[in-house]
């Protein structure tokens, strides 16, 4: 029987966070969802993606930026080049009208302030630097248009869509869409789920002050009062790669693919939300890190936390056991040799029966996901 192709990897990780807030509603709270008929503390997506996201930009040397500021941005670098003020803003302005005149506005600026773009834009950094330098090659043109009242592109269109449709390490991961410029469109290998406490949890409000160093005479007050809102968890996160679209993404370059899993599953373990950190410290790592490489679909085992834990001496070492319980039922229930290769690892000495093969620690389990999401590419 011949050994199943690599199509997925999932990444299960159980991550205890202490009394923290590290991503907050519009009200300063800690997100909720009510799941299994018990409220949780969640982290939502786009918080926990942003820090694995510039954890591997920079490792990697190769950073990005999304931004409805380009114009902005294109002129900073344009005035560092001699341009003044007025007309390098024009010159920022021109990336925009060449490439896509009548799809992508341009917002009422305020006073002193570039224009924003009615849509985020996703680059990497060395795309921005040479959409200032293709501008610059049309210096005496953008200068001549920014006198009109109703300015054209005069900048190649080919070519500034050309630079719209560049990417680096995370727009290849992550994808990329804008549909008013279609053809710059990536289609993302990365699925990543909202953390969610494997237990309910209820919101704790801290009334605090802060002491005025110099007080008015017989001030015995503080200088400002308020009150901050916390809550404590195990949570479960997830998240799964296409390793197919990965690999369509780069072209078929698997040494890249190869590189990009692993700084993904090393930035989805070492990072957390910057959410209020200052003020309480909550840098855990996790408890427990499993990863499954699979030929045919990806599998969250978010369910096997909707009957939420219930355990009145902690939540984490319940929260390993009903992990892998679930997992070894989805084993039996699953069709048989989907599961291409499996490993964890974590802060329990002894393995795991329903987890796959046990490695000492997360560099290694890293290095083997990786290894067997796209084998024979290894250092």
């Amino acid at each position: 029987m011949s050994t199943p192709t690599p199509r997925f990897l999932d990444i299960h990780v159980l991550q205890t966070l202490p009394y923290s807030n590290v991503n907050r509603d519009d009200l300063g709270s800690p997100k909720t969802v009510v799941y299994g008929g018990t409220e949780r503390t969640r982290i939502s997506s786009q918080s926990w993606k942003r820090a694995v996201r510039h954890q591997v930009e920079a490792r990697l040397g190769d950073p990005a930026v999304r931004t409805r500021r380009l114009v902005g941005q294109i002129a900073q670098r344009l005035t560092a080049r001699g341009w003044d003020a007025d007309t390098a803003e024009h010159g920022g302005r021109q990336v925009v009208l060449s490439a896509a005149k009548n799809g992508i506005k341009l917002e009422k600026e305020k006073e002193g302030e570039a224009p924003a773009t009615s849509v985020l834009f996703y680059l990497p950094v060395s795309a921005v630097d040479t959409l200032a330098d293709l501008a610059d090659q049309h210096r005496e043109a953008v200068a001549k248009e920014s006198t009109k009242k109703t300015p054209k592109g005069v900048l190649p269109a080919d070519q500034v869509v050309s630079v719209l449709r560049s990417r680096n390490a995370t727009v290849n991961l992550f994808g990329r869409m804008l549909a008013e410029l279609p053809s710059t469109e990536v289609d993302g290998a990365v699925q990543f789920a909202h953390a969610f406490t494997t237990h309910g949890t209820n919101v704790e409000v801290d009334f605090f002050t802060a002491v005025d160093d110099v007080p008015k005479e017989n001030d015995r007050g503080s200088g400002h009062m308020n009150a901050g809102q916390f809550s404590t968890g195990t949570f479960y996160r997830y998240a799964n790669i296409d390793l197919a679209g990965l690999l369509r993404n780069l072209e078929g370059d698997s040494d890249t693919a190869r590189t990009l899993v692993a700084e993904f599953l090393r930035a989805f373990l070492s990072t957390v939300p910057s959410g209020k950190q200052n003020a309480t410290a909550a840098m855990t790592l996790p408890d427990l890190a499993y990863a499954a490489v699979r030929s045919d679909r990806p599998v969250s085992f978010a369910p096997a936390f909707e009957p939420a834990v219930r355990e009145a001496s902690g939540f984490s070492a319940s929260s390993r056991d009903q992990l892998s319980k679930y997992a070894g039922r989805i084993g039996e229930l699953w069709w048989p040799g989907s599961t291409v290769a499996e490993f964890h690892t974590g802060i329990d000495d002894k393995p795991s029966e329903n987890l796959g093969s046990h490695v000492p620690g997360f560099p290694d389990l890293v290095e083997a996901a990786a290894e067997a999401a796209y084998p024979g590419n290894g250092s």
